[in-house]
């Protein structure tokens, strides 16, 4: 395929992947923003008052980081592994492996739809967070690039999620019991300074630890982890998520019959 060829590919997957978003914006859109509310208000003008400070910072102005982050990573992740699943369970999916376009493209077409969701969902939880605090981005570089790259990495997540999953089930899974309990001990709503040391030492195995460490460093300037050790760890676990998904994609495993 030509070069011209490959944009077009790339584009048509990528443009499909956010009008199925878009057009079902109050099934993907509007609950989470809804949930982070729920959070906003329980957590920071409920519970903040008493906890006070964390980390140099009012309790909401440092949760608000986490929970944004939180908001990405999880849209990010069911953008992708709910539409790729539906395209093999639709048998749909065969369209696209007898056509010339090569598989990085699909793969990347794909997790391009899951950035744009995840994306989206952040900056709708981060103006809805304008309403309970006022945020002050510090770096805007590491902001931008940190939930660009953790977008893309649950991106992956999801990719491979949805090559293994054989039924429904197996959708719900992964984030259910994987996802959801790294999420929460990822330190959004805590800094590990407060933990014992040997728990501190437990908690830096988790990888969003230092996804949502490093956006807060973008917006409040503090970090509980190296801010450098947390692109290295991210940028790690894409380079390991984008081979492996290509690997199962050219193997065609669960995909070709």
């Amino acid at each position: 395929m030509t070069p011209h060829q490959i944009w077009i590919a790339f584009t048509t997957i990528v443009v499909k992947e956010v009008r199925r978003f878009s057009r079902i914006w109050i099934q993907t859109l509007v609950p989470p923003a809804i949930m982070m509310s729920l959070y906003f208000v329980i957590f920071g003008n409920l519970i903040g008052p008493r906890i006070g400070e964390m980390g140099g910072h009012d309790y909401m102005d440092f949760i608000v980081p986490g929970l944004i982050m939180m908001s990405v990573i999880t849209n990010a992740y069911a953008n992708v592994v709910s539409s790729f699943f539906g395209m093999k369970f639709q048998r749909s999916i065969e369209e696209i492996l007898v056509s010339p376009v090569p598989n990085w493209v699909v793969l990347t077409g794909y997790v391009t739809g899951g950035v744009a969701r995840g994306i989206s969902v952040g900056l709708i939880v981060t103006l809805l967070s304008l309403g309970f605090t006022d945020l002050h981005i510090q770096h805007i570089g590491v902001t931008a690039s940190i939930v660009l790259l953790t977008a893309v990495l649950f991106s992956l997540g999801g990719f491979i999620n949805a090559v293994y999953a054989t039924k429904f089930d197996d959708v719900s899974i992964v984030p259910t019991f994987v996802l959801t309990p790294l999420t929460y001990l990822g330190g959004v709503f805590y800094s590990i300074s407060l933990l014992p040391e040997f728990w501190q030492g437990v908690s830096k195995i988790n990888p969003i630890l230092y996804m949502v460490n490093a956006f807060r460093y973008g917006i409040l300037g503090v970090s509980d982890v190296d801010v450098v050790v947390s692109y290295l760890v991210i940028i790690g676990f894409i380079v390991l998520g984008f081979s492996y998904s290509l690997h199962l994609l050219n193997k065609g495993h669960g995909i070709r019959t």
